[in-house]
């Protein structure tokens, strides 16, 4: 017996979901019929190619071997269903970005991809960086955009743009007024924070953790918006992108913090060397990087 499509889509969404219940939802099958298909792909592999621990499945080295060329295979499959259909990109496209891409340069991204190219089949999905970069790692996405450094040589990294980041507080802050401020006074005051695995926590630790003697955390949150009122309502500095500042700094809710400091980062496309790259894929890439200016925001 030969290995059968069905069983690949089986083996990929298992690795997935992890539990048969959520593989048989995603691919409108009964849980038997998972179970059964899962059972004879292992049958002909001659070998098991998940752990299984209290009712979930995870891959294991057989697994993961597997799991590039089942997912390259269905890309390709999926891509020749749409071969002919009035020269149409075909597939869907499975795009992470990070917080600050994903809510302030990725809709308009798409916007004109879909009018560049006619394809509108994209699930996105927003994370920090560090999950972005996990899900890469178990190819559920085919691109990650992310605003953190990327380590690990499973992944290939492409320089996407560049983007500031800055210290704000609220206009009554102490420090708001002052025409220079010397970085050690910020370790007076709390800090509102991003979570750890997040680009802008990362940028924090990379710029202005080192040079403070000490530094308080007064909030973490893992959300920029939230982040701004926090500090628009006066607990404490934060340090963020200005693309995500920009309009609370623009109505008056924050004031930019003047340092003499140059807080720099790049933004990049993420993928991993084994993945697959569909049509679809490279012209996204494509696009991206024909708009990636490399100007500073």
């Amino acid at each position: 017996m030969a290995i059968t499509f069905r069983q690949l889509q089986v083996f990929v969404a298992v690795s997935r979901e992890r539990t048969l219940t959520a593989a048989a939802a995603r691919l409108f099958l009964t849980k038997p019929a998972v179970s059964i298909a899962l059972a004879e792909l292992e049958k002909q592999c001659g070998r098991t190619l998940f752990d299984r621990h209290r009712n979930r499945l995870y891959l294991n080295d057989q697994g993961r071997r597997l799991l590039p060329m089942a997912d390259e295979l269905l890309a390709r499959n999926a891509a020749i269903e749409q071969l002919f259909d009035n020269d149409a990109l075909g597939g869907r496209l499975h795009i992470g970005a990070s917080y600050t891409i994903g809510h302030q340069l990725l809709p308009t991204l798409l916007r004109d991809f879909r009018l560049d190219t006619g394809h509108r089949d994209q699930r996105v999905t927003i994370a920090n960086s560090a999950a972005i970069c996990a899900s890469l790692e178990a190819f559920e996405l085919d691109v990650g955009m992310i605003e953190g450094r990327v380590a690990g040589e499973r992944f290939h990294v492409l320089p996407w743009r560049r983007d500031r980041m800055l210290v704000a507080a609220s206009r009554d802050h102490p420090l708001a007024q002052q025409a220079r401020v010397e970085i050690g006074t910020l370790a007076e005051f709390g800090w509102l924070l991003r979570e750890p695995g997040s680009g802008t926590r990362e940028q924090f630790m990379r710029f202005i953790a080192p040079r403070l003697p000490q530094w308080e955390l007064s909030l973490e949150v893992n959300s920029a918006e939230a982040i701004i009122n926090a500090a628009a309502a006066g607990l404490g500095l934060t340090c963020l992108s200005a693309l995500e500042a920009h309009h609370a700094l623009k109505d008056g809710r924050l004031v930019e913090i003047d340092l003499d400091l140059d807080m720099t980062r790049e933004f990049s496309l993420v993928l991993h060397r084994d993945k697959y790259r569909s049509p679809l894929l490279e012209r996204f890439i494509a696009f991206c990087l024909a708009r990636g200016d490399r100007r500073d925001d």
